[in-house]
């Protein structure tokens, strides 16, 4: 692997990261955080998380945009 290969794939991670951000923050600035059919567990100290509908929704949403990047391919 050349220098001018390693460039590219270290610029295409942090494109990634850029946009894993920005649709963390647009996440947090919508309120989209917990959806009806998350499930949420409390048991005195213990806090069960386990977001099952929003990753449907995640991955409804990123199948989709795989989906329309091919397509311009």
């Amino acid at each position: 692997m050349n220098l001018q290969q390693m460039g590219k794939i270290i610029i295409t991670i942090g494109l990634l990261f850029m946009i894993v951000g920005g649709f963390i923050w647009l996440i947090g600035r919508t309120g989209i955080r917990r959806l009806p059919g998350d499930i949420v567990i409390r048991r005195g100290n213990f806090t069960l998380y386990f977001p099952i509908v929003t990753c449907l929704v995640v991955s409804a949403v990123l199948s989709l945009l795989f989906y329309i990047m091919g397509k311009f391919k």
